[in-house]
């Protein structure tokens, strides 16, 4: 039994600019967890700070970078789709 894909697989035109819009969103999201982990390490004791609806900053910040990288993924995807449909028409 051969095994083939179900599509015929071509030249990615737009995989350098995915690849750059990739990396950018990787720093900026590394940026912002290094912020989280720096809190951590320096002002432990901020993490403990309530500050809405009696939540600490460390559950605020943490459930905070879950959705960024859940909204991330979504603007990857998005901005990724478009440039495929542009650059790779025949």
């Amino acid at each position: 039994m051969i095994h083939k894909p179900a599509t015929t697989i071509g030249n990615d035109n737009a995989a350098p600019k995915k690849a750059k819009l990739g990396v950018i969103l990787f720093i900026a999201y590394t940026l912002v967890y290094s912020g989280f982990v720096l809190i951590g390490l320096t002002k432990p004791e901020l993490m403990g700070l309530e500050v809405i609806g009696g939540q600490n900053i460390a559950i605020i910040y943490g459930f905070g970078l879950i959705i960024l990288a859940i909204v991330m993924g979504f603007i990857y995807n998005y901005f990724c789709t478009r440039m495929e449909n542009k650059m790779n028409k025949n």
